[in-house]
C-alpha cells in the first residue's frame, strides 16, 4: 500500500475543476454591488482558498462599504453557483482514475473543504467521486476552518488515521498550512491558479505536475 495509507484532499482547485465556477459566481455577485469597481478574475484569484464569508468580507471592505450586506451577497453568490454548478464543474485529468486506484488498493480517502456540505456533495456526485471517499469535512463541520488544523485532524479521527501515513492534497497554502500544523505531509498540486512558485513557497513535502504523481509517492515509498 506504500507509505500513505490515508489521503486526504481538498476539494475545489485540487479533485475538482470548479475555478471557472468560483469566478464567475464572485464576478456575477461583486458586479451586481460593486459595478464601480469593475472587478476581474485577477481581483478574485489571490483569495481563492479563504472561507467564502472571509472573501466577501475583504471585498466588502475594500469598497468601504457596510459589512452587513455580506450575507445578502454570499446568497446570491449561491444562487448563481447552483444555478451553474452542473455546467462548469469537471474533474481535473487523472483524478478519477487515481482516486479509484488509491481506494483499490485500500487507501483510506476523505476530502478536508471549505465549502457548505450541500455543493460539496453536488461536485463528488457529479464526477462520480462520492463512492470512494470515506469521510468528507465540510465548513459546516468544524469551528475553525483551514487553515487551522482542526479540518484535517477531525478527518483523520474519523478514518482513524495516523500523522505519519496521511498525506494531505490541495491548491492552496491553505491546504499546505492545514497539514503542517496537524503534523501531517502535505502536496501542492501545479494546476494551482496562483502558480506553483507560489505554493512552493509554502514548504509541502511533494509537488504533484498531476495527479498521477500520488501513485508514483506510493510506488516509491513503498519499496523505501
Amino acid at each position: 500500500m506504500g507509505k500513505y495509507t490515508t489521503v486526504l484532499f481538498d476539494l475545489d482547485g485540487t479533485i475538482l475543476d470548479t475555478n471557472e465556477l468560483i469566478i464567475s459566481s464572485f464576478l456575477h455577485t461583486l458586479n451586481q454591488y460593486y459595478p464601480e469597481k469593475a472587478y476581474t478574475r485577477d481581483h478574485i484569484i489571490p483569495h481563492m482558498g479563504k472561507t467564502l464569508v472571509d472573501m466577501m468580507t475583504i471585498f466588502a471592505e475594500e469598497a468601504e462599504t457596510d459589512t452587513e450586506r455580506i450575507q445578502d451577497m454570499i446568497q446570491v453568490y449561491r444562487e448563481h453557483n447552483l444555478r451553474v454548478h452542473d455546467d462548469m464543474v469537471e474533474a481535473f485529468p487523472h483524478a478519477y482514475d487515481v482516486i479509484q486506484t488509491l481506494h483499490d488498493r485500500g487507501v483510506k480517502l476523505g476530502i478536508v473543504t471549505t465549502k457548505q456540505r450541500k455543493t460539496a456533495m453536488m461536485g463528488l456526485e457529479l464526477c462520480g467521486l462520492k463512492p470512494f471517499m470515506q469521510t468528507v469535512i465540510t465548513i459546516q463541520d468544524v469551528d475553525h476552518p483551514k487553515p487551522h488544523p482542526e479540518p484535517v485532524l477531525k478527518a483523520m479521527s474519523e478514518l482513524g488515521a495516523l500523522a505519519p501515513t496521511t498525506l494531505m492534497v490541495g491548491d492552496s497554502r491553505y491546504d499546505i498550512e492545514s497539514a503542517q500544523r496537524a503534523g501531517i505531509d502535505s502536496a501542492g498540486v501545479a494546476w494551482t491558479l496562483k502558480g506553483v512558485d507560489y505554493l512552493q513557497s509554502f514548504s509541502p513535502t511533494y509537488m504533484l505536475e498531476s495527479m498521477q504523481d500520488l501513485l508514483t509517492i506510493q510506488q516509491e515509498l513503498s519499496r523505501s
